[in-house]
């Protein structure tokens, strides 16, 4: 397990009229969040991979595509064509799941598979040492903004025991309600990953409140030590 805290803010909550202008407030990011949803998986619309791509023209910074969609294992290479560095599916979406993971990573890119709040760790157990993260949302997906799922640091920890039981070391993502406050909660579980998309881009200076929630998390490493 990493000894530091990743930060993935997520466009959904910056203003689309100059993305490329919200992503330069967060140049220190070590992911941008792309939230992909279709109307169907979850109760939103939002972007595809026109915008991916227009993305990867303006940023260094990898971008962690998320596809909460029904069609991912149909669509998937529209997004790695696009420029994904990093591409999450819904184990909920995607009955070959091994498959499409296999996809991800033969085009190149990191391979994540995303659970929602009321489906278990333990559909991972048979795919858990191919994948390169694994994302548990704290909220419902489909909308900005949500109160934090308490019951997600359990899970963040029966997800680290999961790994440990069949010798996987996924990075651990954790998405929804991520504040100075919860974070420390999920980073002490064993998540290293944090999406935050509000606490970021409806502050007056993201970039301070990006390195706020991370530092927020690292203290909960320091105090692991």
């Amino acid at each position: 397990m990493i000894d530091r805290v990743l930060m993935a803010p997520s466009i959904l909550s910056a203003d689309f009229t100059c993305l490329g202008e919200s992503i330069g407030l967060v140049h220190d990011a070590d992911y941008i969040h792309v939230d992909v949803m279709d109307g169907h998986f979850v109760p939103n619309l939002t972007i595809g991979p026109p915008v991916v791509k227009a993305l990867k023209r303006i940023t260094d910074i990898p971008l962690d595509v998320h596809l909460m969609i029904t069609n991912a294992e149909d669509s998937v290479d529209w997004y790695l064509d696009a420029g994904a560095d990093v591409v999450t599916v819904h184990a909920e979406a995607c009955p070959h799941l091994h498959r499409v993971v296999q996809t991800i990573q033969a085009a190149g890119a990191k391979a994540s598979v995303s659970l929602n709040p009321g489906t278990p760790v333990s559909v991972l157990r048979d795919v858990l040492g191919d994948l390169d993260m694994v994302l548990l949302m704290s909220v419902n997906p489909g909308f900005g903004g949500q109160k934090f799922i308490g019951n997600t640091v359990r899970k963040i920890r029966e997800l680290v025991s999961l790994c440990t039981d069949v010798g996987a070391a996924p990075l651990i993502q954790i998405d929804g309600g991520i504040d100075e406050e919860t974070a420390p909660l999920v980073v002490a579980a064993g998540a290293r990953v944090l999406v935050a998309g509000s606490a970021v881009f409806c502050k007056n200076d993201p970039a301070v409140a990006m390195e706020a929630i991370r530092n927020a998390g690292m203290s909960a490493i320091q105090r692991l030590v």
